[in-house]
């Protein structure tokens, strides 16, 4: 296995034994669940605590959501192609949040300096990912796109927060609908 698979490979398994174990987890368990020897995590990374800081940092990337986004076909409504960026949002959201949990963060770990402007880039390359789902019905909202794509990373937040909705996550086509219609019943002129 090349040496970036082997990396990748050894992140995907320390964080699944992570959202089980939190930051307990051993690099025997962890070997274990990558089905290599305890050995081959020390030829790649220098001590259990890079590999955890390292497993994390990559879970919290955002490049597969924004791939599974542009993957999104266009030629559906902007209903529908709002509720599957919602379902792609709230998965990530709600995986995160489970992670933290288990290792007892309370916020996305701290990054500094060229990781900084890197996470920057990559919120706003999520946010340019929504926006190009919402471009082409542009002109019947309301609001500018952007304006939608905020309160749609809001309330799905937010809505996917067990501690926030008392344990149930509001549905993404409840969370689309609302956008898109409000809340108030329609009333005849």
């Amino acid at each position: 296995m090349p040496p970036s698979q082997r990396r990748a490979h050894l992140e995907a398994s320390a964080l699944e034994v992570m959202r089980e174990r939190g930051m307990a987890a051993t690099t025997k368990e962890i070997a274990a669940h990558a089905g290599v020897a305890e050995g081959t995590i020390f030829r790649v990374f220098d001590c259990k605590e890079d590999l955890l800081n390292s497993a994390l940092r990559d879970a919290f990337n955002p490049g597969p959501l924004i791939e599974k986004l542009h993957q999104i076909d266009l030629r559906q409504s902007l209903r529908e192609r709002l509720i599957q960026a919602v379902t792609l949002l709230q998965e990530r959201v709600i995986t995160l949040f489970d992670l933290m949990h288990a290792v007892g963060l309370v916020h996305p770990p701290e990054v500094h300096g060229d990781d900084a402007e890197a996470a920057h880039a990559q919120h706003q390359a999520v946010e340019a990912s929504l926006e190009s789902l919402i471009a082409a019905d542009a002109a019947e909202l309301r609001i500018p796109a952007a304006e939608l794509v905020q309160l749609v990373r809001l309330l799905t937040f937010s809505g996917s927060n067990s501690h926030i909705t008392r344990g149930e996550t509001l549905a993404p086509t409840f969370i689309v609908d609302t956008l898109l219609d409000g809340t108030r019943k329609a009333t005849s002129c």
